[in-house]
């Protein structure tokens, strides 16, 4: 996968994703004249901002939501992973924060677990 940034990262195969591959190619048979999973002509370029930013406003139209961008849907992914009990090194590779610090902004919107690890202030008396 590439970022906006130009990095190159990548990613694991999910496995419902892989079982589907290998259905496929059970279905398929092994007396294929091509070895290859997919064939195409013309190689899949890098997707565009401009192709996710209409998939999404696609998706909120069909489900009846307001037009979202799409870091508000990282957000939300990473708040509820955070919910979870996921780990921000675990979030962070998965939005390929460069940073724990960039991840770490997710975690004090959830203050009901950042209650639950807090310590009290020196010389505070609680």
């Amino acid at each position: 996968v590439r970022s906006k940034g130009g990095w190159r990262d990548p990613l694991p195969l999910p496995v419902d994703v892989g079982e589907a591959v290998a259905a496929y190619l059970v279905l398929r048979g092994a007396e294929q004249r091509w070895r290859q999973l997919f064939l195409r002509i013309d190689p899949p370029g890098p997707m565009q901002r401009s192709t996710v930013l209409a998939a999404i406003r696609r998706g909120c139209v069909r489900v009846g939501l307001p037009d979202l961008c799409s870091h508000r849907l990282r957000h939300t992914l990473a708040v509820d992973l955070l919910r979870r009990g996921a780990a921000l090194p675990e979030i962070g590779q998965l939005l390929r924060h460069r940073e724990l610090a960039t991840t770490a902004i997710y975690a004090r919107v959830d203050t009901a677990a950042l209650a639950m690890v807090a310590q009290p202030w020196p010389g505070s008396g609680s």
